[in-house]
C-alpha cells in the first residue's frame, strides 16, 4: 500500500500516517465554517486542501474506508448579529448560508464530507463535557459564565509553540471580573431572551466556539483520530483551546495537525478596503468555472501562501481545455502512480500537477483523465463548462491539424502560411493561443461553415 506522509504541526516535521485508531479506516476532522454570510475564496482554500486529501486516503484506502468529519458553527455573535440587521430568524439565515456554502464548494469540485454536523445539534454533548471539566479541576463557572482554567494544562501552547506568559504579553486578552486569569477562555456564557439559548446547570446560555469541535469530533470520531486540519490562522487560539479541552477531559485527541497557509490576491493580502475582498460565488458569477478556481489553488502547496491572480486564472483555464479536448472522447485509464506519489508526500499538489502536464505531452489521455480527477479535475460534473458546444471530434481534429500545420510553417519560417491560418482560423471564430504547445478557443462567435472552408 502507498505510505502516506503528512506535516505535522505538532512535531514540526513529516510523519507517516498510519491508521492506529482503527487500522486501514482514516478519519478526519476539519474545521468548518460559521455560516453567516457567503464563504470568499480564502475560505475555499481549506476546503479544497482537505478534499484533496479525502480523494487520496479514498484512493488508498478504499472510499467505504474513510471518515471525514467537517462541522458547521450555526450559533455565533456574528449570526446573531446578521438576524438583528436582517429582522430574520437566526435559522433561516444559517439553512440559507449553510446552502450556499454547499453549493459554492460543489462548483469547485469539493465531495461532501461522510459527516457534516450542525453545532446546535450537539448541545447536549458540549454541556457534559464542560461538566466533567468542572468536576476535574480543568474550568469553573462564574456570573453565568463557565471558563477554562488555561494554566490547569501544562502543555498549553504546544502546538503554536508559545507559552502563555508569551501569549499574554503578545495578546489581546479579554480582561473580565468572572475570569480567574486573563488566559482563560468561555466554555459557555449566558444568553439573553433575544438570543440563542439552552438551559443549562449555570443557566440559559450558548456554548463558547472552542467546546463545540472538541464535543462533535468526540461524538462522531471518539476520544482518538488521526488528521485534524483547518487554516493557520486557526493554530492559535482555536486548536490549542481544542487540545487543552479535550485532553483535559481524558481524550488523546487528535494524531496529526495539518494547517494550510493564507491566501492573498493580486499579491495583497486581501481586504475589502483594498478592493480585492471577492466571494467564491464572486468569481463563479463573473464566468470563473469552479475547476479554474480548484486548479489554481492546487499549483500551490497548501503550506506555503497563495496568491490568486487574474493571469494564473488564464493559464488555468487555458490548461483545462486543452486536457478537456484530449480526454472527452476517451474512457478512463489507470491512475499515474507519481502522482499518487506526489500527493502522498504531503500533499504536493504543484508536483502532481506537473506530473499531469507530462502525460499530457506523452498524450497519454486515458492515464490522464483518471488521474485528473484523482484531484477534482476533469470530472463530468465540473468539465461541462470545457465543453464548447459545436464542436464535434472530427472539428476537434481539424483544428488541431490545422495548428499542427500552423506549427509547421512557422517552423519552416514560411511566416505568410502561418499567419494566413491564424487569420482564417480566427475569422472562423477560433482564437489561437501560442506557446510551447499551441492551444486554442472557441469564441462566441464560432462558424463551423467556415472552418470547413479551410479543409
Amino acid at each position: 500500500m502507498t505510505e502516506i506522509k503528512l506535516y505535522n504541526t505538532a512535531t514540526r516535521g513529516k510523519v507517516p500516517l498510519e491508521p492506529l485508531v482503527t487500522p486501514g479506516h482514516p478519519q478526519m476532522y476539519v474545521c468548518g465554517p460559521t455560516v453567516y454570510d457567503r464563504a470568499h475564496i480564502g475560505n475555499a482554500r481549506p476546503v479544497i486542501v482537505f478534499d484533496t486529501l479525502f480523494r487520496l486516503l479514498r484512493h488508498v484506502y478504499g472510499a467505504e474506508n474513510v471518515t471525514y468529519v467537517r462541522n458547521f458553527t450555526d450559533v455565533d455573535d456574528k449570526i446573531n448579529a446578521r438576524a438583528a440587521e436582517s429582522g430574520r430568524s437566526i435559522r433561516e439565515i444559517t439553512d440559507e448560508t449553510t446552502q450556499w456554502y454547499l453549493d459554492d464548494m460543489a462548483a469547485v469540485g469539493a465531495l461532501e464530507p461522510t459527516e457534516m454536523p450542525r453545532a446546535t445539534d450537539w448541545i447536549g454533548e458540549m454541556v457534559a463535557m464542560i461538566e466533567g471539566l468542572i468536576e476535574k479541576g480543568h474550568a469553573y463557572a462564574a456570573e453565568g459564565h463557565v471558563m477554562f482554567r488555561v494554566r490547569s494544562y501544562e502543555q498549553y501552547g504546544a502546538l503554536s509553540g508559545r507559552s502563555v506568559d508569551d501569549m499574554i504579553a503578545g495578546a489581546r486578552v479579554e480582561v473580565a471580573p468572572y475570569k480567574e486569569d486573563p488566559m482563560d477562555f468561555v466554555l459557555w456564557k449566558p444568553s439573553s431572551d433575544d438570543l440563542p439559548g439552552w438551559e443549562s446547570p449555570w443557566g440559559r446560555g450558548r456554548p463558547g466556539w472552542h467546546i463545540e469541535c472538541s464535543a462533535m469530533s468526540f461524538g462522531l470520531l471518539g476520544a482518538e483520530f488521526d488528521i485534524h486540519g483547518g487554516g493557520n490562522d486557526l493554530t492559535f487560539p482555536h486548536h490549542e483551546n481544542e487540545i487543552a479541552q479535550s485532553k483535559c477531559s481524558g481524550h488523546d485527541f487528535a494524531r496529526i495537525w495539518m494547517h494550510n497557509e493564507m491566501l492573498q490576491v493580486e499579491g495583497k493580502k486581501m481586504s475589502k478596503s483594498l478592493g480585492n475582498f471577492f466571494t467564491v460565488r464572486d468569481l463563479l458569477d463573473q464566468g470563473v468555472p469552479g475547476e479554474v478556481i480548484r486548479f489554481v489553488f492546487l499549483s500551490t502547496h497548501y503550506r506555503k501562501p497563495m496568491d490568486w491572480t487574474a493571469e494564473k486564472a488564464r493559464q488555468a483555464e487555458e490548461t483545462l481545455r486543452k486536457w478537456w479536448r484530449q480526454t472527452r472522447w476517451v474512457e478512463e485509464g489507470d491512475v499515474y502512480q507519481p502522482v499518487v506519489d506526489a500527493l502522498s508526500d504531503d500533499l504536493n499538489s504543484p508536483l502532481a500537477i506537473a506530473e499531469l502536464h507530462q502525460l499530457s505531452h506523452v498524450a497519454d489521455a486515458r492515464k490522464l483523465k483518471a488521474t485528473a480527477r484523482l484531484l477534482g479535475l476533469l470530472t463530468d460534473d465540473l468539465g461541462a463548462w470545457a465543453e464548447d458546444a459545436d464542436v464535434s471530434e472530427e472539428v476537434a481534429g481539424w483544428i488541431e491539424q490545422l495548428l499542427g500545420a500552423r506549427v509547421a510553417a512557422r517552423t519552416a519560417k514560411n511566416w505568410a502560411r502561418a499567419d494566413e491560418i491564424r487569420d482564417r482560423l480566427v475569422e472562423a471564430g477560433v482564437e489561437v493561443r501560442d506557446g510551447q504547445k499551441p492551444a486554442w478557443v472557441l469564441k462566441p462567435d464560432f462558424d463551423p461553415a467556415k472552418l470547413e472552408a479551410l479543409r
